[in-house]
């Protein structure tokens, strides 16, 4: 269901590590024809460019230049998933000159009118109240998004338990929480999309129906 050119909607989901927010993204934004926009990708390309050249002194200088020039296809940089980006973007996302700089360039992104941004502090830091017309906050228990997880990470390592999973995924969602900047938490008015006990074809009826009730909401007969 492409939508129409007139018709607009700006989407916000958050949700902790391994909630399903980045697979239901994907999923909203091929059925309604949205860009997609992944904060989190835009971290690990920040993380990614200054591993890469090593400039750790000059940091406000030389991220300002590299987010001037983000695209989509960038951010498909398989490079961007490596561990000691992976590391490395947690350390830099705790830092408020590079929150404040990626959120601006979020923030220009919404402006198209059609598109979703998938995150941990969108519908409350980026995008709150009216500047998104959808909020979903995404939620799933540990042990269910850690065997998710654990199915996925054991393709590419074979020695990896389930118990460092679990582990990892509990420490991150702590972490997420009690941060003091920008804690992960459900904006006031989100649509709460519990995926512990879904499937995607599930997850998929479900994210499309609530969509179409907010465009509905919004639009009515022209729609």
């Amino acid at each position: 269901m492409k939508l129409k050119k007139k018709i607009k909607i700006v989407i916000s989901a958050d949700g902790g590590a391994g909630s399903g927010k980045t697979t239901g993204s994907r999923l909203i934004a091929k059925k309604f024809g949205l860009e997609l926009l992944s904060s989190g990708l835009l971290y690990r390309y920040c993380a990614y460019k200054l591993l890469k050249k090593n400039k750790f002194r000059n940091k406000k200088i030389f991220l300002k230049e590299i987010v001037k020039k983000i695209t989509n296809k960038k951010l498909k940089n398989k490079n961007l998933y490596n561990p000691e980006v992976t590391e490395y973007t947690s350390a830099i996302a705790k830092i408020k000159f590079v929150r404040d700089l990626l959120r601006s360039f979020q923030e220009n992104f919404a402006k198209s009118g059609k598109c979703i941004l998938e995150g941990r502090d969108i519908g409350t830091v980026i995008l709150p109240g009216a500047k998104s017309d959808l909020k979903l906050f995404f939620k799933c228990s540990l042990n269910t998004k850690a065997k998710r997880r654990f199915l996925e990470y054991k393709k590419n390592n074979k020695k990896i338990t389930f118990k460092q999973v679990k582990n990892a995924l509990k420490l991150r969602d702590l972490e997420d929480t009690k941060r003091k900047i920008s804690p992960l938490r459900p904006a006031k008015g989100a649509v709460i999309v519990d995926t512990s006990k879904i499937n995607i074809k599930q997850m998929s009826a479900r994210l499309f129906h609530i969509v179409y009730v907010a465009l509905k909401k919004k639009y009515g007969k022209s729609l």
